[in-house]
């Protein structure tokens, strides 16, 4: 009796976990056929689980538009280098406030942690980004958010987790406090940093106000500012869509929307796979300890 009712319990488990999971998938598996679909496809009414004839025209229109290329190539930039230098500079402080005989670690720690509730707010980071002659530079976008003080805190309190006999042992075989956080921390925290490159990745690949803010060159924007400004360009009251000859009969402004939003997301999309057993297990570990 008690393996039926559990058997019982166990399918409907699955079946809501399954309708659940339908649920999510269903609305990125539209976007994806409607970026592949051609006008008449989508003015169509109904459910679309599969175009009726595969074509790239929105994609062909989106990669024509202006500074595209390049905006994409930029985002990328600013992605890697980004994400690079945040894991790194959080490793950086994250060790030694882990230290509990670290002098005066208490007061750096709140040092940092007021800098999560207090900012000096748009205009005066602007005049700051224009004293250091970084406008119009790529620079602005990376720099300004290489110490992150939540991702700090976070992989701070994962390294707290890691037996301090393997460091003191690394010590009196000679080895010194770098070669300890290279040759030890480093391999033993791929959860928290593979946690830490996601959220700095993402963070980076979406942002575009700071963009606004601080680019001026057309060829040194990021890829968000110009799918924003192409959505704000296109209309479907026009015959014409932009400068590619493209009329309305081939293409409709849906199409365009779900095309961006693949381009704009498929790289993240890609990439978060790889990375969830480390990003679930360092999120939990590194929220836990204080």
């Amino acid at each position: 009796m008690l393996k039926t009712r559990l058997s019982i319990f166990d399918t409907l488990i699955v079946f809501f976990i399954s309708l659940f999971s339908l649920a999510v998938l269903y609305p990125f598996w539209q976007t994806l056929v409607l970026s592949f679909s051609d006008a008449n496809g989508v003015s169509t009414l109904g459910f679309h689980l599969w175009p009726e004839q595969w074509v790239v025209v929105a994609y062909r229109f989106v990669f024509s538009y202006q500074n595209i290329i390049s905006a994409y190539l930029n985002t990328i930039f600013r992605t890697v280098i980004g994400t690079a230098l945040i894991v790194f500079f959080t490793l950086l402080v994250a060790y030694p406030l882990s230290k509990k005989d670290l002098p005066y670690r208490n007061y750096f720690t709140a040092f940092f942690l007021i800098t999560m509730f207090f900012s000096g707010g748009l205009i005066p980071n602007y005049l700051l980004i224009k004293s250091l002659g970084l406008l119009d530079n790529r620079l602005a976008l990376i720099l300004p958010g290489v110490v992150n003080v939540f991702s700090i805190i976070i992989m701070r309190n994962f390294l707290m987790t890691i037996d301090k006999g393997l460091e003191e042992s690394a010590l009196i075989d000679g080895a010194g406090y770098f070669k300890i956080l290279t040759k030890i921390i480093v391999p033993l925290s791929k959860p928290v940093i593979a946690t830490v490159a996601l959220w700095a990745a993402v963070g980076h690949w979406n942002a575009w106000f700071d963009a606004m803010i601080y680019i001026r060159d057309p060829q040194k924007t990021v890829l968000q500012m110009v799918v924003r400004e192409m959505m704000v360009a296109l209309d479907l009251s026009q015959t014409q869509m932009g400068g590619g000859g493209m009329s309305n009969a081939n293409l409709l402004l849906s199409n365009v929307r779900a095309a961006t939003v693949m381009i704009s997301i498929g790289p993240i999309i890609l990439i978060y796979p790889f990375a969830q057993k480390y990003f679930i297990k360092g999120i939990m570990i590194g929220s836990l300890k204080g």
